[in-house]
């Protein structure tokens, strides 16, 4: 499976001259916890809901814009990456999304999220039994060498 199967498409984006107030606001109303920082649709950084602050960093968004608050080099990966891949990669470096790249043009952005939805989706399915692996016969556990006597 690849990455352009389960990115979120249609990413919110806001430019590095933004008030940091304005960004969190628009998060909050949003219900999102990445914002992408792009200059002429190609990614330069990224603010997650922890470089604002969160809730209680109001001080901390004050008379700041998003260019000082955002992480950077954005970590992109393009859209034919696998899944696995894209997971490890987030694994490694301790990170809550990937930024999905297209010839340097964003096309989406692939949260921790979106891989949690994957995993249950994929639990709601049957498991297919290999008949490979299935028991002919069984024997019941028995102790070869059983200690009798005295301690």
């Amino acid at each position: 499976m690849r990455v352009q199967d389960v990115m979120t498409q249609g990413v919110q984006t806001v430019s590095p001259g933004t008030a940091a107030e304005d960004a969190w606001g628009s998060m909050q109303i949003k219900g999102i916890h990445h914002l992408v920082v792009t200059r002429a649709s190609v990614p330069v950084g990224l603010l997650s809901a922890r470089d604002a602050g969160g809730v209680r960093g109001r001080a901390l968004r004050a008379g700041r814009t998003v260019g000082e608050l955002m992480t950077q080099p954005v970590i992109a990966v393009p859209r034919t990456t696998t899944v696995r891949r894209a997971a490890n990669m987030m694994r490694g470096r301790s990170i809550g999304c990937l930024v999905v790249t297209d010839k340097n043009k964003l096309v989406g952005i692939v949260t921790v999220a979106d891989l949690l939805e994957l995993v249950g989706r994929g639990l709601d399915r049957g498991v297919e039994v290999s008949k490979r692996w299935t028991l002919k016969h069984r024997a019941p556990h028995r102790k070869r060498n059983v200690a009798t006597g005295a301690w």
